[in-house]
């Protein structure tokens, strides 16, 4: 029953990225280029309710709907690895056009192009987890 809940919230993501045009090649493009504000008021204001949503949830120690404690745990604090891994992921959602939630979006609305830049971010995530034993945590 779960996976029908988690099914039906990732469509409404996907259509909800698609309207906002968060999906749009030419919107990522306009924002790297600092010629619109479009994405950065999408990020920023879901990152402001997110910071909300996580203090709240932490607080009143919220339960899932499926009755479930919610436990966040605190990050490490490390100013380095968090600005290695943000120019990472920055270079590849400029070079893909895309970040992780809009690419499913795409291949929803038909550009089946965007399957390759699916397939290598699959192919990096296995190479990390590969690696993560090596790696600096």
């Amino acid at each position: 029953m779960r996976q029908i809940y988690f099914l039906f919230i990732g469509i409404l993501f996907g259509i909800i990225m698609f309207k906002s045009e968060a999906a749009s090649w030419f919107r990522i493009y306009e924002m790297f280029q600092f010629q619109s504000f479009h994405m950065y008021g999408i990020i920023g204001s879901a990152l402001f309710f997110g910071v909300i949503m996580i203090q709240f949830i932490k607080k009143f120690k919220l339960k899932s709907v499926f009755g479930e404690q919610i436990n966040i745990p605190d990050k490490d604090k490390s100013f380095y690895r968090y600005m290695l891994g943000g120019i990472l992921f920055g270079l590849g959602w400029g070079l893909a056009g895309a970040c992780p939630g809009p690419m499913f979006t795409l291949i929803g609305a038909g550009f089946l192009p965007i399957l390759v830049v699916i397939f290598f971010a699959l192919v990096g995530t296995w190479i990390y987890g590969l690696m993560m034993d090596k790696l600096p945590h």
